[in-house]
């Protein structure tokens, strides 16, 4: 068969496929969808705006089964026409079984000769008649399945075909030894200093660190920190040339690095972008003994503790990938999803209240959650000192119909295939033991009750550092003393969001569980669907770290960054105390995820944090104007992925393109020791709101 017949039947394939995705997606809005009638005036905001993002072919004044025969009507002329093209088709290639089977293009036949001729020009021609949006998506792909190449040799390994076991090898880049990476020992012989010329108060270190400092910016108390590739750092530098809402990341850093009773270096993560005061990845640790030492809400962020947690599964992608769409519409079916979402656990103010005050140790008082899973939360799934009374009455309406809710944005519930073991010890700690092994993976927050939280306090503690004698560069950075009222109402009221989060997260992975439950037949528990890890990524908690020699008591913010403790930290599971904290990294829709491990490097060089996912290399609007939502989705599809959304126009924001590329995030905190590479995962299923 010539290569053009073989391109159409290809696109005739790509349209058959695109036309059985839309019909799914038009079904789970119809069964999915979540109402929105909260009377506050912010959700009332985000109805709106949810209303107006849905799709446009859908006719609000005919009733449902109307909207449904009218698509399957639509379907089986569709249907009729295909029929009759490869009719005519099987017709005019009579003798070409193979191009017949391709159907729905009238073609005829050629001589071998003809049709090599025909490829060597469709070669030289190119792919200029392709739509632009889509070329970008598949540029973006194709980037993903190469950047792995210096590593693969030495990564991947074979697995028997029985998956009985899985070999592998510690990840390593060429020349290097990253069990245990001590500073002086990363290379620097592809270090290039040409982006750093114009700046002389940025000094490269090594190849995966680059020194702020002071100077940077006015009233630095004290240096920064930036783990970047010189690709990653380009992407910085970039920053500082664009306009946008916010301070560019790096002058972020410098300005964190003046907050009154810093402790060692303001630091950014390789996902570090601008954000609320603190970049998206910035990590800050003040002395809680300096009377001076301040606790800042844009340190945290709005969605307060939005986190990731992780279930495994005794599934394997053959056992799934026949029931994928229906795992999916389950999953989208049982969980919420979509901007001001109702449709959470029906849950009194009592209820509540205990929610945000003893987490997730009141969901096991009610049977919703299961007594491994707080062993395997972050801080036991509760963070100490929540006070229900400092947390505002509209917080507790927005919050109290939305447990179990997966909200919108960049927030979803993938069903991902394990794609590479790079640590097998401490995947098999996790009960990650073989290639295509089903885990799936929550990303969700505090939800409306954790954006009031932040609301609320940055306007209190503005007005208290006003007050002050405080002097920092950026309003947003608004902040007060932690031995302060204001400071100890803050940390009171931000513990009882980030508890009501981890709440949040156990329903979703309730509900999740349920789905599968009902898919397969068997129970949760049967399929072997335990919880590996939850971990959080906006959050202010008290830690003991060693400074200097000493033993200090530190108020530690990771803001858009995750904790990773080490092999044998004291509030880490006994089943990790040999390999470390398990560190989940959620990537850009569409794209890899991964598991990290927690590394003593990390411990004493970023108070045991990390980096927490993708992070944005441009903002949602220029996403909006950059790509196409259904060629999004479409690319997506191709690659074998299925995507349940409530808010389908809104795709284009978490395009691939839009995100910087996680695997060399990743692969960034391996170099740099501060966290090291265990398992590589691959999505099949997309739930977002």
């Amino acid at each position: 068969m010539g290569k053009k017949d073989k391109q159409r039947r290809n696109r005739a394939k790509e349209l058959q496929q695109k036309l059985e995705s839309q019909a799914a997606q038009e079904e789970a809005l119809l069964n999915g969808g979540a109402d929105n009638d909260e009377e506050d005036e912010e959700q009332e905001e985000e109805e709106e705006e949810e209303q107006e993002t849905q799709p446009q072919d859908v006719d609000e004044e005919d009733g449902e089964d109307d909207q449904v025969a009218k698509r399957k009507k639509k379907r089986n002329k569709r249907e009729e026409r295909k029929e009759r093209k490869k009719k005519l088709l099987e017709e005019a290639l009579s003798k070409d079984q193979d191009a017949a089977a391709a159907g729905w293009q009238q073609k005829g036949p050629g001589s071998k000769k003809q049709e090599k001729e025909k490829g060597r020009k469709k070669k030289k021609k190119g792919k200029k008649n392709r739509d632009e949006s889509s070329d970008e998506e598949e540029d973006e792909q194709a980037k993903l399945d190469r950047q792995h190449d210096a590593m693969r040799e030495i990564l991947k390994q074979k697995q028997d075909a029985s998956h009985t076991t899985t070999t592998t090898t510690t990840p390593t880049f060429p020349g290097m030894d990253l069990t245990s990476v001590p500073l002086s020992t990363i290379p620097t012989d592809l270090v290039t200093e040409t982006e750093l010329k114009q700046h002389p108060k940025l000094q490269r270190i090594d190849n995966v660190r680059v020194l702020v400092k002071k100077g940077f910016v006015p009233n630095m108390l004290s240096e920064g920190l930036v783990y970047a590739t010189p690709e990653l750092m380009q992407l910085l530098l970039d920053e500082m040339n664009s306009r946008g809402s916010f301070s560019p990341s790096l002058n972020q850093i410098g300005n964190v690095a003046g907050m009154p009773g810093i402790v060692g270096r303001s630091m950014g993560m390789p996902d570090i972008h601008a954000g609320y005061g603190f970049a998206i990845g910035n990590v800050c640790a003040v002395d809680s003994a300096d009377p001076k030492a301040v606790v800042s809400p844009g340190g945290v962020g709005f969605d307060i503790n939005c986190g990731v947690r992780l279930l495994r599964t005794n599934l394997m992608l053959e056992d799934v990938m026949p029931k994928r769409d229906e795992i999916g519409k389950a999953v989208f079916k049982h969980v919420p999803v979509g901007a001001g979402t109702k449709g959470g656990i029906d849950i009194g103010r009592g209820d509540l209240d205990a929610v945000m005050t003893i987490g997730m140790q009141h969901l096991l008082t009610k049977g919703l959650v299961w007594p491994e899973d707080i062993e395997c939360t972050e801080e036991r799934g509760c963070i100490p000192n929540a006070d229900v009374n400092k947390v505002s009455q509209r917080a507790k309406t927005r919050g109290v119909s939305q447990l179990g809710t997966m909200g919108s944005g960049n927030h979803y519930t993938e069903v991902q295939t394990v794609q590479e073991i790079y640590n097998p010890e401490a995947a098999e700690a996790m009960g990650i033991t073989k290639v295509g092994q089903i885990v799936v993976m929550i990303h969700s927050g505090s939800r409306g009750l954790g954006h009031q939280v932040c609301t609320d306090y940055l306007a209190k503690l503005d007005a208290a550092m006003a007050k002050s004698d405080v002097n920092l560069n950026d309003r947003q950075l608004a902040c007060a003393p932690i031995s302060s009222q204001a400071g100890q109402d803050y940390l009171a009221a931000m513990a009882g969001a980030a508890n009501f989060a981890f709440c949040n997260r156990s329903m979703i992975a309730m509900r999740v569980r349920e789905a599968f439950a009902e898919v397969f037949g068997k129970t949760a528990r049967e399929l072997d669907m335990h919880q590996v890890y939850d971990v959080c990524h906006n959050v202010a908690k008290f830690e003991d770290h060693e400074v200097n020699g000493e033993m200090k008591r530190l108020l530690i913010h990771r803001k858009g960054a995750t904790r990773a403790f080490p092999p044998g930290h004291p509030q880490i599971p006994e089943k990790y105390q040999k390999v470390g904290q398990p560190v989940l990294i959620g990537g850009s829709m569409g794209t890899n995820s991964y598991v990290l491990t927690g590394t003593d490097i990390g411990m004493k060089e970023t108070f045991g944090s990390t980096c927490h996912g993708a992070g944005r290399e441009m903002s949602r609007t220029a996403a909006m104007r950059k790509y196409d939502s259904r060629s999004v989705m479409n690319q997506m599809q191709k690659n074998h992925i299925s995507v349940y959304t409530g808010t389908p126009r809104q795709l284009a924001e978490e395009a691939a393109g839009a995100y910087k590329n996680v695997t060399k995030v990743v692969e960034t905190c391996h170099a740099a020791g501060i966290s090291r590479l265990c398992v590589k995962l691959r999505p099949i299923a997309v739930i977002k709101g």
